[in-house]
This record gives structure tokens, C-alpha cells and sequence, in this order.
């Protein structure tokens, strides 16, 4: 079945399959549509959705946030990419920012764990803020350079940072050495230390594993172009921010924010690609 031909409710079934973490394959079986067909609606749905929330996600009044890096490839792993991928395959990080009183996840950037992808990250979560907020992020050097490069002084920036005990000499491990515990350290301005955690976006770093199936480890399921794996990371927070209703909150992180007034469904969401289908024709 083609794209043109795919009416409402099979793209609604499509978009549902593939933000509760099924493969795409999984979801065209599933859906009985080629993989194709998966593949061009999965396209135009990311894209909207990251246009739409970059749109949206403007003069936002956080008061308090957290910052973290998650780890995937495109590929290969760094280690397994031949000379001819080199640049466009291997290890990939998502930089993410979480709203710790709304949940929400106003910015994210996929890239290198280093300094040029940490201060693209922090200007562009910088450029959405409305008012001075206070920080929260690990001992990674990086947010040292990024934050003061887009905040200067006018923020509350605290680490915390985490000490891992000893490893084993010869043993071989998949997860990193056990934290024996944290220490919080004072970077700029007059941080709550009461509130100097990374749980939240900890927690919703597991929320991506369990809901993007390219980030799920151990499976053939990674992404095979970047494109499509930033595109990934578009469609689930679109998702998260604007249909789920988290538990605590009982609404959206949309709505605890502001930027929404009621719980979006699936539908909503393939109309922002009709709506630009029928406005392109």
C-alpha cells in the first residue's frame, strides 16, 4: 500500500506503532503496509513534529532544569565502522534538557559528546528561556564552556558529580562501574542545592530506550542513517511532550508547561502532515 493511498487510520495506526518502540519492520507487518510506505510516512511525521516543537518550545518559563547525554550508534559502533563511513557512522550522542517541575523536554541535540555539540545544545536551549533558571548537569566538562558561553553569569549552574568505584582488572563489563556516590559542586550563580539531582532526566533516558527501538541495545534495530535517527528522537518527544500524560502530573508535559491545552492524540499529529500535504498540492 502507497503513501497516497494510506487513509487516516492506517497512518494514525502506523504513527501509534512506531512510538510505543516497535521496529519499523515490526510495524509494517504489523500494520500489513510495506516498509517503504512505513519509512515515507515515519519521514514527513518526524518532520513536522521537530518543525512543530521547535515553533512551539519558545519563551518557556523553566525554572529549573536538567541536562544529560545519551548514548547510541548509526551503523556500526565506532569501533566496527569501515574507512569509507567514517564521519557519517559510529558512536552518537542525544543531548537532552528536562523540565524538573513539568517534565517537559524542551530541547535535545544529537551529535559527538564534545564541546561543539555541548554549546549547539546549551544555545539552543538557551534561545527558548524566558526567564534565568537553575541548571543541573554531570561532571562532563563540556557544560562548563556551554553554559557559560550562552548563559554568562545570568544562571544557577550546579554538577553532580558522580564517583564510580573500582573496576575489576581483567573483568570484562557491559554497564559502567557501580556509583558509590555524588558530589554536588557550585559552578556560577546561587543554585538551590536541595535541587541539584539528574533524576528525572536520568529516568527519561530509559523513556527513550523503552520507546525509540533504535535505542534499544542489544538488537539489529539501530539506526542506519543519522537523519533518520534525529528524526527518531523528533517523533517520541513530540509524543511524550504532547500525548502522554505522566503519572505524577496527571496531564502532558505540554500542559504543566503551558504550551498545550488539552492531551493530543495520534490523530493530531498526522493531521500536521495532511494539513502540509494539502496545503503543498
Amino acid at each position: 500500500m502507497s503513501m497516497n493511498k494510506l487513509d487516516h487510520a492506517k497512518r494514525v495506526q502506523i504513527i501509534n506503532l512506531l512510538v510505543e518502540g516497535n521496529s519499523m519492520r515490526a510495524t509494517a507487518r504489523i500494520a500489513d503496509v510495506a516498509f517503504n510506505t512505513v519509512a515515507k510516512l515515519f519521514i514527513d511525521t518526524a518532520r513536522m513534529c521537530a518543525e512543530y516543537q521547535d515553533q512551539t518550545f519558545r519563551n518557556l518559563t523553566c525554572k529549573k532544569l536538567q541536562l544529560d547525554e545519551i548514548w547510541s550508534f548509526v551503523y556500526a559502533k565506532a569501533k566496527n565502522v569501515p574507512d569509507e563511513k567514517r564521519g557519517q557512522a559510529g558512536d552518537v550522542w542525544t543531548w537532552v534538557a528536562i523540565d524538573a517541575d513539568s517534565k517537559l523536554v524542551p530541547s535535545w541535540r544529537i551529535g559527538n559528546r564534545d564541546a561543539g555539540t555541548a554549546c549547539e545544545f546549551v544555545d539552543d536551549l538557551a534561545g527558548r528561556l524566558a526567564n534565568r533558571v537553575q541548571i543541573t548537569a554531570d561532571g562532563h566538562k563540556p557544560y562548563l564552556v556551554a553554559i557559560e558561553g550562552a548563559f554568562g553569569a545570568d544562571v544557577d549552574f550546579a554538577q553532580l558529580i558522580k564517583l564510580y568505584g573500582d573496576t575489576v582488572e581483567g573483568q570484562k563489563r557491559y554497564s559502567p562501574a557501580a556509583c558509590v556516590g555524588a558530589k554536588k559542586s557550585v559552578v556560577t550563580g546561587n543554585p538551590d542545592m536541595c535541587c541539584v539531582s539528574t533524576s528525572y532526566v536520568e529516568r527519561q533516558n530509559l523513556t527513550m530506550r523503552m520507546s525509540i527501538r533504535r535505542f534499544t541495545r542489544l538488537t539489529n534495530a539501530f539506526s542506519k542513517k543519522i537523519e533518520n535517527h534525529a528524526l527518531s528522537v523528533a517523533l517520541h518527544y513530540m509524543h511524550y511532550n504532547f500525548c502522554r500524560i505522566h503519572k505524577t502530573l496527571r496531564v502532558t508535559p505540554a500542559m504543566a508547561a503551558g504550551v498545550s491545552d488539552h492531551v493530543w492524540t495520534i490523530n493530531e499529529i498526522v493531521a500536521l502532515v495532511e494539513q502540509a500535504e494539502a496545503i503543498s498540492k
